[in-house]
Protein backbone atom coordinates (compact mmCIF):
# COMPACT_ATOMS: atom_id res chain seq x y z
CA UNK A 1 0.00 0.00 0.00
CA UNK A 2 1.23 3.17 -0.90
CA UNK A 3 2.17 6.05 1.67
CA UNK A 4 -0.35 9.14 2.22
CA UNK A 5 2.05 12.39 1.02
CA UNK A 6 2.76 14.52 3.89
CA UNK A 7 1.55 17.59 2.42
CA UNK A 8 -2.12 16.18 1.78
CA UNK A 9 -3.48 17.39 5.26
CA UNK A 10 -2.71 18.75 8.70
CA UNK A 11 -2.78 15.02 10.23
CA UNK A 12 -0.15 13.56 7.61
CA UNK A 13 2.62 16.48 8.88
CA UNK A 14 2.11 16.57 11.81
CA UNK A 15 2.60 12.83 12.12
CA UNK A 16 6.26 13.43 11.89
CA UNK A 17 7.65 14.85 15.38
CA UNK A 18 10.04 17.06 14.41
CA UNK A 19 7.54 19.21 13.07
CA UNK A 20 5.43 19.13 16.15
CA UNK A 21 8.80 20.22 17.86
CA UNK A 22 8.50 23.23 15.15
CA UNK A 23 5.29 24.12 16.10
CA UNK A 24 5.99 24.05 19.71
CA UNK A 25 9.25 25.99 18.77
CA UNK A 26 7.44 28.50 17.10
CA UNK A 27 4.42 28.67 19.55
CA UNK A 28 5.52 31.28 20.82
CA UNK A 29 5.76 33.40 17.93
CA UNK A 30 7.78 34.45 14.98
CA UNK A 31 11.48 32.52 14.17
CA UNK A 32 13.58 32.53 11.15
CA UNK A 33 15.49 29.17 10.25
CA UNK A 34 18.58 29.94 11.92
CA UNK A 35 16.83 30.34 15.27
CA UNK A 36 14.86 27.18 14.94
CA UNK A 37 17.92 25.17 13.95
CA UNK A 38 19.57 26.43 17.19
CA UNK A 39 16.30 25.61 19.12
CA UNK A 40 16.22 22.27 18.10
CA UNK A 41 19.44 20.91 17.36
CA UNK A 42 18.54 19.97 13.95
CA UNK A 43 20.72 21.02 10.52
CA UNK A 44 19.18 23.98 8.38
CA UNK A 45 18.45 21.57 5.47
CA UNK A 46 16.36 19.24 8.15
CA UNK A 47 14.34 22.30 9.41
CA UNK A 48 13.73 23.60 5.89
CA UNK A 49 12.64 20.52 4.84
CA UNK A 50 9.70 20.31 7.82
CA UNK A 51 8.70 23.94 7.40
CA UNK A 52 7.99 23.51 3.40
CA UNK A 53 5.25 20.51 4.83
CA UNK A 54 3.77 22.04 7.25
CA UNK A 55 3.98 25.48 5.12
CA UNK A 56 2.07 23.29 1.99
CA UNK A 57 -0.53 22.37 4.47
CA UNK A 58 -1.13 25.45 5.92
CA UNK A 59 -0.12 24.96 9.36
CA UNK A 60 2.79 27.66 9.14
CA UNK A 61 2.76 31.12 7.35
CA UNK A 62 6.14 32.94 6.87
CA UNK A 63 6.76 36.79 6.46
CA UNK A 64 9.30 38.16 3.98
CA UNK A 65 11.54 40.99 5.67
CA UNK A 66 14.67 41.64 3.45
CA UNK A 67 16.34 38.79 3.42
CA UNK A 68 14.96 37.17 6.50
CA UNK A 69 12.01 34.29 6.30
CA UNK A 70 9.69 34.56 9.40
CA UNK A 71 7.73 31.11 10.42
CA UNK A 72 4.85 31.36 12.94
CA UNK A 73 2.43 29.25 13.09
CA UNK A 74 -1.06 29.57 11.34
CA UNK A 75 -3.42 28.78 14.48
CA UNK A 76 -6.78 28.21 12.76
CA UNK A 77 -5.56 25.41 10.16
CA UNK A 78 -4.84 23.64 13.91
CA UNK A 79 -8.41 23.50 14.54
CA UNK A 80 -9.00 20.09 12.90
CA UNK A 81 -6.60 18.51 15.32
CA UNK A 82 -7.63 20.13 17.88
CA UNK A 83 -11.28 19.20 17.61
CA UNK A 84 -10.15 15.54 16.88
CA UNK A 85 -7.90 15.46 20.12
CA UNK A 86 -10.96 17.25 22.05
CA UNK A 87 -12.83 13.83 21.53
CA UNK A 88 -10.15 12.40 23.62
CA UNK A 89 -10.17 14.23 26.24
CA UNK A 90 -13.60 14.23 26.67
CA UNK A 91 -13.24 10.00 27.07
CA UNK A 92 -10.11 10.50 29.24
CA UNK A 93 -11.78 13.33 31.43
CA UNK A 94 -14.65 11.05 32.49
CA UNK A 95 -12.23 7.33 32.67
CA UNK A 96 -10.13 9.81 35.43
CA UNK A 97 -13.28 10.72 36.93
CA UNK A 98 -14.48 7.43 37.61
CA UNK A 99 -11.03 6.35 38.61
CA UNK A 100 -11.10 9.18 41.12
CA UNK A 101 -14.28 8.06 42.76
CA UNK A 102 -13.49 4.27 43.08
CA UNK A 103 -9.92 5.85 44.78
CA UNK A 104 -12.13 8.01 47.34
CA UNK A 105 -14.50 5.23 47.79
CA UNK A 106 -11.72 2.14 48.58
CA UNK A 107 -9.51 5.16 50.88
CA UNK A 108 -12.91 5.25 52.84
CA UNK A 109 -13.88 1.93 53.18
CA UNK A 110 -9.89 1.29 54.24
CA UNK A 111 -10.61 3.80 56.72
CA UNK A 112 -13.60 2.11 58.10
CA UNK A 113 -12.50 -0.34 61.14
Amino acid sequence: MARTPTTTDAFNAVAEASRRDLLDALGTGEATVSELVERLGLSQPQVSKHLAVLRAVGLVLVRVDGRHHWYRVNGPALKPIYDWVRMFERTWNARLDRLEDLLEELKTQEEEP
